[in-house]
């Protein structure tokens, strides 16, 4: 069975979360949902998305469907409730095999690591986002943007916003991981300390803890929901296959050595003998 891990916390701030997750290792299914609203019902329309994420996959249905279908469920919801406004992020990540494919909708993260570096592979549904990619501003004024968290799409809230979720595939190879979060972690800690926090987790386990732990330290301003899927490369793979980088490069440069040696060699001997019949026909002349 795939490794993982999953926790959230309400933080410093909050009197209740209205984040939720989702593990479902059978399915392959893991995902992060972070509610908006705040007394309007945020923890409820997370939880619509959870429920219904799990429900459609387990039928069959593809992410993007199941996230649509969620958005769906939620303004249902909305109509049966005065006043209500609530809505909800989602990261999704289901495993088949090897392969993976993450949909997201909102301003939730996805991470892939390596056992050393860690990219983002999710893009931000915001404004500010969206001016971090056209080169406005700098990843230092995007992170203390005052309207860095106002979305510019998210599930639920009113049915005049148009939901269109994003979506990546690849394939998760041995010793990566994929990390899972909702914006409580990616607020109070920055994309090197979360890189470092992973490397030094032994396991996801201990990763997610950490990694939740560290964003209370920081301020604990929101709820913070981690999920780490994949075993953690170890570090004697990892050095074994510095090792044999190593060693490929130095048989590389010795190949090239050897060539240019002999290539030298032979234009030596060339320019003697050249030499020598040179001195013979002028013996002949004289």
């Amino acid at each position: 069975m795939r490794a993982f891990s999953a926790d959230s916390h309400p933080g410093h701030r909050r009197s209740h979360n209205e984040d939720c997750y989702q593990a479902n290792p059978e399915l392959g299914l893991w995902l992060v949902a972070d509610g908006v609203g705040g007394h309007s019902n945020g923890e409820v329309a997370s939880a619509i998305v959870r429920d219904t994420l799990d429900r459609d996959v387990a039928a069959g249905s593809s992410l993007i469907e199941a996230i649509h279908h969620s958005h769906k469920d939620i303004l249902k919801e909305i109509a049966s409730r005065e006043g209500s406004n609530m809505g909800s992020t989602v990261v999704a990540l289901q495993l088949r095999g090897d392969d993976y494919e993450i949909a997201w909708v909102g301003d939730s993260r996805a991470y892939l690591f390596d056992g050393s570096r860690i990219k983002q592979v999710t893009r931000d549904h915001n404004p500010v986002s969206e001016m971090l990619a056209r080169g406005a501003i700098t990843p230092e004024q995007a992170s203390n943007h005052p309207e860095r968290n106002v979305l510019s799409q998210s599930l639920g809230v009113a049915d005049s916003i148009s939901v269109a979720p994003d979506r990546i595939r690849g394939q998760l190879e041995a010793g990566q991981q994929i990390l899972l979060c909702s914006d409580g972690l990616t607020d109070e800690l920055g994309d090197e300390e979360i890189r470092q926090l992973m490397v030094e987790g032994d396991d996801p386990q201990a990763q997610v803890q950490s990694l939740i732990q560290a964003a209370l330290d920081a301020g604990g301003r929101d709820n913070v929901t981690v999920v780490v899927v994949g075993k953690k490369a170890q570090a004697g793979a990892e050095a074994a296959a510095s090792t044999s980088r190593r060693e490929h490069d130095t048989l590389s440069t010795e190949k090239a050595v050897t060539s240019a040696s002999g290539s030298g060699h032979d234009k030596m001997v060339l320019a003697l003998l050249g030499a020598m019949v040179l001195l013979a026909l002028l013996w002949m002349f004289w």
